[in-house]
């Protein structure tokens, strides 16, 4: 099976899912319950754990490797700092199943996390055009779907970006500490305007297409008097989208620090997103109880920026190797302790 068999099958599988949820599940438009919720993020994370452990087995499937030749090929490729020299072939073929399963579980958490502060501006978009409940999980579906398609086109161009010129990656390294400082100082990124209604991207919409301003027809275009009409929830899409777009720009340089595999980065950013709209039900109540989230995602960021900087210098200077499972230990600790402190130390209510 090629690398690209394997890419279409993995996408027909996930679309199937998606399509079944949203043509049989929620073929009525409702609100979506918290138990709904907690189930589909349920079968988001156990089927990201499955291709964890699929990866951990047989990970060599998703390249085609059947020979040493052809794992180093691979090796080479997106993985010249594995060490596998004296090892047999099947001694290699562990160390390279147990690096890209790590790596992929990095990335997962890691976009998972980094995520979790779109969900939130995602919300507010929500909130500000006062969107019915009832059409969330709709808008939720197709904004994710357009998230899936511009992640792709973006991990592949970076990807390709990276290849031809490695010192993007130092590129990258400094924008992730810029982000991650600002937001230490900021606390907040700022990419959404307060006022959502009046974005520059709705203004310019606005101009090209008459609007549809109710909900009433629950659909993202209409026909009136023989013209094409755009609606409140097409815009709303709009902005989502562009959300996504914008925190992306952290998201996809964060994740070449983990790896430079662009099928593991896809796959892991693929269950990061499809996940988000049943976690946005879970946390949509929750946005004001994870008060050290946002300093949590700053040290991330601060993180994966200075490993993408220095982690070549250290192995040069120092013979430092830095394995993946580091990270994912870094990760997995700032997660928890961002979730721990915000639940022993709540933000003092203003009386």
């Amino acid at each position: 099976m090629s690398q690209t068999l394997f890419l279409v099958i993995f996408l027909v599988f996930i679309l199937g899912i998606l399509m079944f949820d949203l043509l049989v599940i929620g073929r009525k438009q409702h609100v979506v319950s918290f138990r709904e919720a907690a189930i589909w993020s349920a079968v988001w994370i156990s089927l990201a754990l499955m291709f964890f452990f699929f990866l951990r087995f047989s990970g060599e499937i998703i390249h085609k490797i059947h020979d040493p030749d052809s794992l180093k090929v691979i090796l080479n490729k997106y993985y010249p700092n594995l060490y596998i020299k004296g090892l047999s072939y099947k001694e290699s073929l562990l160390v390279y199943r147990r690096e890209s399963s790590v790596n992929f579980l990095s990335g997962y958490l890691l976009e998972e996390t980094l995520s979790l502060d779109n969900l939130f501006v995602i919300l507010l978009i929500l909130i500000s055009f006062q969107v019915p409940k009832k059409l969330y999980k709709k808008i939720l579906f197709w904004g994710i779907l357009g998230a899936v398609v511009l992640r792709c086109l973006f991990i592949f161009a970076g990807y390709v970006l990276v290849h031809r010129f490695e010192w993007v990656l130092y590129i990258f390294g400094l924008f992730l500490l810029y982000a991650g400082i600002m937001m230490l100082i900021k606390g907040d990124k700022g990419k959404v305007e307060k006022d959502k209604k009046d974005h520059f991207l709705i203004r310019f919409a606005r101009k090209i297409f008459p609007v549809e301003e109710s909900f009433e027809s629950e659909r993202f275009f209409v026909r009136k008097s023989g013209k094409f009409w755009i609606t409140t929830a097409f815009l709303v899409l709009l902005l989502v989208e562009f959300s996504d777009v914008l925190f992306a720009m952290d998201s996809i340089p964060a994740i070449f620090g983990i790896t430079r595999d662009p099928f593991i980065i896809f796959y892991s950013n693929i269950f990061a997103i499809i996940g988000l709209r049943s976690l946005f039900f879970l946390l949509a109540n929750l946005k004001d109880k994870f008060r050290f989230l946002k300093t949590g995602i700053a040290f991330l960021l601060c993180f994966i920026g200075l490993k993408l900087l220095f982690e070549d210098l250290l192995t040069a200077m120092a013979d430092i190797h830095p394995r993946p499972v580091h990270s994912l230990f870094v990760i997995a600790a700032v997660i928890g302790l961002s979730i721990l402190f915000s639940l022993l130390i709540p933000e003092k209510k203003k009386v």
